[in-house]
């Protein structure tokens, strides 16, 4: 068997999945949700479910979905008007689901998440619970960012990190993720001709970065929120499956095996349930800057890190909060979360830990960060 066969065999066994569909798909560019779409997916999606496959939907569409039921052309900038049109079109999504899975007496749940639903430990294991009971009791669970209360500090950015974010949180063994587009290309197929599409590769390899491009006018993300959403996707062991949903039954071929779009897959073994919790924050409230030693410390020696190896501390933050490590250059080394305030951290900066108490009055913790709550990047 060739490599490239080897890496497309993986989807063939992958057991739990996550399909993510975007909004230009999912509304015919803005026109409306297209039913005739939907209900293709929906059946690839029932044949994935009675082979046993366990399969989560993140799917995109309220907002433009609204803007059609609104009658608006442009996507509006004003948030309280994105958060207006995601009320009006959330229910009609939703509604298109559920009747469509009814042909198959699958029933369906309406998951919808913020960022900190996901970055916030106890809410973070309280919708892996749930979406776990879901696929245990064989419901299709249909995940949408919660568009109607998000903040622009807390949204995730685009469905695709999300997609991710949620191939993180069940630990699926892949993300496909459709797009109107045939998959990732070394240049722009839309402005060259020439440009061919890449068929495999590792997800952290930095060329794909560069040669993707940016988002349309219905959706938030590009072909660039497909490779970071990859990246992020491999650092549970997830492969990434990025490919055309105008494809004639785009998810059983893939999930056959069939080399369509681009496989991007992950170059490292997973890491452990809490170290991918920590590693999949993108909410980071701090920074501290660490000297040569400490640097060494994490990056060889898997050490926590301790106030002696701190050199600066910015950003407002309180203890619990996630904070980025990085080196006197500027490079992130890690993140974890501090045990600290800042203005506690500030303090006891570059101090031996038994002097912790004299300073501060009492001692939380020996470290500022311990290394069951860092992961190094």
């Amino acid at each position: 068997m060739s490599e490239q066969a080897a890496t497309r065999a993986v989807l063939e066994r992958a057991r739990r999945v996550v399909v993510k569909i975007g909004s230009a798909l999912l509304t015919n560019d803005g026109r409306g949700l297209d039913e005739a779409a939907i209900a293709g997916w929906v059946d690839q999606l029932a044949t994935l479910h009675d082979r046993g496959v366990e399969v989560v939907l993140v799917s995109s569409g309220a907002v433009a979905e609204g803007m059609a039921r609104l009658g608006w052309m442009r996507r509006p900038g004003a948030l309280h008007e994105l958060q207006a049109a995601a009320a009006v079109g959330q229910t009609g999504l939703v509604q298109c689901y559920e009747q469509h899975f009814a042909r198959f007496g699958i029933r369906t749940a309406q998951i919808l998440l913020t960022h900190d639903d996901l970055s916030n430990r106890k809410r973070y294991l309280n919708a892996r619970s749930a979406l776990r009971t879901l696929l245990g009791m064989q419901v299709m669970a249909i995940v949408n960012e919660n568009d109607t209360v998000v903040t622009d500090e807390i949204r995730f950015g685009d469905n695709d990190t999300l997609g991710a974010l949620v191939a993180n949180l069940l630990e699926a063994d892949a993300l496909l993720i459709l797009t109107d587009q045939e998959g990732l290309f070394d240049a722009d197929p839309r402005h060259n001709p020439q440009a061919s599409l890449i068929h495999e590769g590792e997800a952290d390899d930095p060329r794909w970065v560069r040669v993707a491009g940016d988002g349309g006018a219905l959706g938030r993300g590009g072909m660039a929120t497909k490779v970071r959403a990859a990246r992020l996707a491999a650092r549970s062991g997830a492969v990434t499956a990025i490919a055309s949903g105008r494809q004639p039954d785009v998810l059983t071929r893939l999930m056959a095996g069939e080399r369509l779009g681009t496989l991007l897959h992950p170059e490292h073994a997973p890491m452990t349930a809490r170290k991918r919790w920590l590693a999949g924050q993108l909410q980071v409230r701090g920074t501290l800057t660490l000297d040569e030693g400490a640097v060494a410390g994490l990056r060889d020696r898997g050490s926590s890190l301790l106030p002696v190896g701190v050199v600066k501390v910015t950003g407002s933050f309180r203890r619990g909060d996630m904070v980025s490590c990085v080196d006197e250059q500027g490079s992130v080394i890690a993140r974890g979360l501090v045990n600290y305030d800042a203005g506690e951290a500030a303090h006891i900066l570059g101090m031996a830990s038994h002097a912790i108490s004299s300073v501060l009055g009492y001692m939380e913790a020996p470290e500022l960060i311990h290394r069951d709550n860092l992961v190094v990047l």
